[in-house]
């Protein structure tokens, strides 16, 4: 018996996502690259590189660990608002694909770091669109911190000129994450194309377009669509998108790919009968999945031990902080010692854990070493 919580991943269901983004790039110029943000983890990754996609990188140790795992340089990106130059001399060592800039004042702490190295650039654009996602989530407006607005391109381009060593290879947007409606994708190819536009008639070329991820999953009813709509995806830009003659269009997905692969598997201390309502105090709290209590989210949650009628319960860890909730919702009668499901918690799931109240680290458990209904005997 494995020790609660633990996350669960399902390697059936994780293959059955990533030959379905493969199927849907067939015939294209499309790349994927994998955000290694959305799940670390180093059998998932080492999976997720043999089926040859690149890797979207935020962070220095991140481009190593894609390394280490797999991923090829030549596939790699590295982007971040605040890139140490430790981490920028990580990428450039290595030969990764590109640095995204998401500033001008970047750009030449980038060439003096270099020094007479050569490094291709991309430009971190924010096109100002709204993604329609949870606010914590959204990347691609105004407010937000990330990207150079697009009306400094130009700035941006004559400082990437003043320095011989910088290659630029093109641009890179980034709306948000855990998007459902399509509509915002096709508002950022029409930007897009707008940008292309003004930059061919002044002679600049794009032989690279990175339009990042954000796809979102189904977090309400998880086992209704355990594979997102990559075929809707990939075909708003195809429809909407004026690629150029031989330029590579490349995408960032994380969430869309693991999210549904892994849930997180706890078990219930205590049934207190609170005033208004029964809470069901699991031993997994917010330091095992961060999500509901650092953006208010909702995860599908199961009790898989009881058959009994339904009651409603909020569903509460042991971390000594009021927002250690998983929210409010009906189960089945609940007692101590039942075994809960939290589902969609393969992103931002175990890569966000902490040790806080100095507690042990969740162990991930995989379908090929042992079966779910094997655990909970």
């Amino acid at each position: 018996m494995y020790k609660t919580p633990f996350y669960y991943y399902d390697l059936e269901l994780l293959d059955k996502t990533i030959q379905a983004v493969n199927e849907n790039l067939i015939g294209t110029s499309y790349k994927v690259h994998y955000a290694l943000k959305a799940n670390a983890e180093e059998k998932v990754l080492r999976i997720i590189s043999s089926s040859g996609f690149g890797a979207d990188c935020v962070s220095g140790n991140e481009v190593l660990v894609a390394l280490k795992n797999g991923f090829s340089p030549d596939e790699t990106v590295l982007a971040g608002v605040g890139k140490t130059d430790e981490e920028i001399e990580i990428a450039i060592a290595n030969n990764i694909h590109s640095i995204n800039c998401e500033s001008i004042e970047e750009i030449s702490v980038i060439a003096e770091i270099a020094a007479s190295r050569p490094v291709n650039i991309a430009l971190r654009v924010n096109p100002n669109i709204n993604a329609n996602t949870l606010p914590g989530i959204t990347t691609g407006t105004l407010k937000d911190k990330f990207g150079i607005p697009s009306n400094q391109i130009w700035l941006a381009l004559e400082e990437v000129a003043n320095h011989s060593n910088l290659k630029f290879v093109g641009l890179h947007f980034h709306i948000g994450s855990q998007i459902r409606d399509l509509e915002p994708y096709k508002n950022l190819a029409m930007e897009v194309n707008q940008i292309q536009s003004y930059l061919r008639s002044k002679k600049i070329s794009l032989p690279h377009l990175n339009l990042g991820g954000g796809l979102g999953i189904n977090y309400t009813k998880p086992l209704d669509e355990p594979i997102p709509d990559f075929k809707s995806y990939f075909d708003i830009f195809t429809k909407n998108l004026e690629i150029i003659e031989n330029q590579k269009v490349h995408f960032e997905l994380g969430r869309s790919i693991v999210g549904q692969s892994a849930s997180l598997i706890s078990k219930v201390l205590y049934v207190k009968q609170g005033p208004e309502l029964k809470f069901a105090i699991i031993d997994a709290g917010m330091t095992d999945l961060m999500r509901p209590a650092l953006y208010n989210a909702f995860h599908c949650i199961e009790n898989l031990t009881s058959t009994q009628a339904q009651e409603t319960y909020e569903v509460v860890g042991p971390i000594c902080e009021s927002t250690d909730s998983f929210g409010k919702t009906a189960l089945p009668k609940t007692s101590r010692g039942d075994f809960i499901k939290i589902h969609s918690a393969g992103a931002y799931g175990q890569v966000l854990t902490s040790n806080y109240n100095l507690r042990d680290l969740p162990k991930a458990v995989y379908s090929d070493q042992v079966s779910l209904y094997e655990l909970l005997k």
